[in-house]
């Protein structure tokens, strides 16, 4: 993938009176903080006032007890957490963003990738703007704030802005008297609203995060809805709702999401423990243990179990002060993080035949790692059960798998690829059984692209990555 392909989570709060909202936002963040590690920022409205504070590191780096006192009381408040794909930590892509213009300020925060990045950019440059960034975000910003210019207000900009807009993306815009929520018409990434007994409105990515602040789901914004706040209440634009067929990212379901989050009215931790039970029809083993790769492996090996029989244990113990080694940027730190994250409980597994259960295996950095601290503590046989399909292909729409060099299951067939790792067995979850991940009725609404090759959208071209994937991208072709 790309330097601008990142994963984030936004966060966004209306009051109709002064409040501590700074604080809020940073509660909320906490809970979104595993969708990105790599910034985090808060931008506070204050009857048209803009205070900020953004930095690179993790919330609790970036948002010092001194630094939350600064932004003060407000009526508006929004927050985001950042994951670039690319190793750059550097303040300025640092979200929100703040915008002023003729027409007013404008604080934006998004979660997503333009496939027409590039494009619209080269285009605004030719046009005479000035980029401070590399972020899709910014190309928003300037997008919207032209429509702005004819607009009869903000939402009419935002509405008028999406057509030009090719990709995922989940946004809150705040301007001085409204908070408006934004989610791509393909639905790639989740984004929600609810609200608390006091009548504060908050909008965020997943449901989590207004767990956090004592706020009640209402519900998911659908595909291509705009959401707008403002004092008057509640109110939905969906001029483009149903323009495009649902795409949602399975790997929210698979990985990235926290599974008590319920996305569009599933449940994470149902979807993960439905692929459990799927691989076990799949790829059943006579074992005497299933255990569970820390965090999001777990629910998987509970639905393995229970559908095998085979007795579900605890079989690590993770160090909790350890970023998920996935969104580290940089091959060799996600290694270094490996050797300290997790740590096996011998009496669990010593003299065992082990069914180990993860979500998935992208660049295979760490599975061969975890096997060899199963078998250092006694494992017989080590049978790795992933929850996922086998990645062939890059995403382009905002979560991180890696370009086909890098993908593991390009190179070798999964007999390899567990004998690379040491593994007795290995077996991934079947296509057919992710799509059905969360009901039948949903089992065409799912972007399954790195899986397949098979993306919703157009996007730069793609070699095919592997004899494996072949007769997939031939079909695709025929299509």
């Amino acid at each position: 993938m790309g330097q601008l392909k990142e994963e984030c989570g936004v966060f966004g709060v209306f009051c109709n009176e002064a409040y501590d909202v700074a604080r809020m936002t940073y509660y909320a963040l906490f809970a979104l903080q595993h969708r990105g590690q790599e910034s985090a920022g808060i931008v506070v409205g204050d009857d048209g006032l803009f205070r900020t504070h953004k930095d690179a590191g993790t919330v609790e780096d970036v948002f010092t007890p001194t630094a939350l006192e600064k932004l003060g009381l407000g009526n508006m408040a929004v927050g985001h957490v950042r994951y670039g794909t690319a190793a750059t930590k550097d303040r300025i892509n640092a979200q929100p963003m703040v915008v002023n213009h003729v027409k007013g300020r404008m604080a934006i925060a998004n979660n997503g990738t333009l496939v027409n990045y590039h494009a619209l950019r080269e285009k605004l440059e030719l046009d005479g703007a000035i980029f401070h960034t590399s972020s899709d975000t910014e190309v928003i910003s300037y997008l919207i704030t032209r429509e702005r210019l004819t607009a009869p207000s903000i939402e009419a900009a935002v509405e008028r802005a999406m057509p030009h807009l090719e990709g995922s993306y989940s946004l809150i815009v705040m301007s001085p008297t409204k908070l408006i929520a934004a989610r791509d018409p393909w639905g790639f990434h989740p984004l929600c609203y609810g609200t608390t007994e006091d009548g504060r409105v908050v909008i965020a990515s997943e449901s989590c995060a207004l767990n956090s602040v004592g706020a009640t789901l209402i519900r998911d914004l659908l595909p291509g809805e705009i959401l707008v706040v403002d004092k008057n209440g509640i109110r939905t634009i969906e001029t483009h709702v149903g323009t495009r067929p649902h795409a949602r990212c399975v790997f929210e379901y698979i990985y990235f999401a926290r599974p008590d989050s319920v996305i569009d009215g599933t449940t994470v931790h149902a979807a993960r423990v439905a692929a459990g039970e799927f691989l076990a029809k799949e790829h059943p083993v006579e074992a005497d243990v299933v255990i569970g790769v820390p965090d999001s492996g777990l629910d998987a090996a509970i639905g393995y179990a229970k559908e095998s029989g085979i007795p579900y244990e605890i079989g690590f113990i993770k160090n909790k002060y350890i970023g998920r080694t996935f969104i580290a940027p940089g091959q060799a730190n996600r290694e270094d993080k490996v050797r300290i994250k997790l740590n096996p409980i011998s009496e669990v597994v010593k003299g065992k035949r082990v069914v180990l259960v993860d979500d998935s295996i992208v660049r295979g950095t760490t599975g061969g790692r975890i096997v060899k601290l199963l078998r250092d503590a006694g494992a017989t046989e080590i049978h790795m059960r992933i929850s996922a399909p086998p990645f062939l292909h890059p995403c382009y729409y905002g979560t991180d798998v890696d370009s086909c060099e890098n993908l593991i299951a390009c190179k070798h067939t999964p007999e390899e690829i567990a004998k690379l790792m040491d593994a007795d067995t290995l077996g991934f979850l079947g296509l057919d059984s992710v799509k059905l991940l969360t009901g039948e009725k949903n089992a065409c609404e799912f972007c399954t692209a790195c899986f397949t090759g098979i993306y919703p959208t157009a996007v730069p071209d793609a070699p095919v990555c592997s004899k494996y994937d072949r007769k997939i991208s031939e079909g695709k072709k025929k299509n």
